[in-house]
């Protein structure tokens, strides 16, 4: 089977699967939308609409794939609550970095370090309002996680997600929340975890 084949037969299996995933979250009990455009002390002027979340092919277990476009891929063994978390990110990887952005409301027209990273917990249900980049230095359990690390000091917040890095420095173009493939030197950084991730 040629190159081409082989990619775009993955593609369609990665796709369905996507597909079969979202149909089964959706259905299950307890299923509930985790964030409405507005969010967090919101006024409903300077409220940005949310972008519409495209169904995703699933990457390979175990890590996430950055897609050539810039989004992530979740692995397919993540946990639900992970997959929620790559998928809130994926929605704000274009924004622009704002200092100060995404703590004021979840949905903002730009994100600094600690809003991109809060917006991304707050995804997968695991932050209830953001939290700058001091405070995430003692938010969660202590160490490194399985699926999810948090690297804060008193100016700074990135985190590594499912073997990503989510991190608004570190641009080769543009600025503000990327995935990275690369990894940032954690020296000067507490690391800390959600809990079971």
């Amino acid at each position: 089977m040629s190159t081409a084949r082989e990619v775009a037969l993955r593609a369609a299996i990665c796709a369905f699967l996507a597909l079969f995933a979202t149909a089964l979250v959706a259905l299950s009990p307890g299923a509930k939308a985790w964030a409405a455009p507005g969010g967090v002390s919101a006024h409903a002027s300077s409220a940005v609409a949310e972008p519409a979340a495209p169904a995703d092919p699933a990457a390979p277990p175990g890590r996430a794939v950055l897609a050539a476009d810039g989004h992530a891929l979740a692995p397919l063994d993540a946990p639900p609550a992970v997959r929620r978390v790559i998928a809130a990110a994926n929605r704000i990887r274009t924004r622009p970095y704002v200092w100060g952005g995404g703590h004021g409301r979840w949905w903002d027209r730009g994100y600094d370090c600690s809003g991109a990273v809060s917006f991304a917990l707050h995804g997968g249900e695991l932050l209830d309002s953001p939290l700058p980049s001091g405070p995430m230095m003692s938010w969660g359990a202590a160490g490194l996680g399985r699926w999810i690390t948090v690297f804060a000091n008193a100016g700074h917040a990135y985190a590594v997600i499912a073997g990503l890095r989510w991190d608004t420095s570190g641009n080769t173009t543009g600025t503000g929340p990327r995935w990275h493939t690369d990894m940032a030197d954690s020296r000067g950084f507490v690391a800390r975890h959600p809990a079971g991730f």
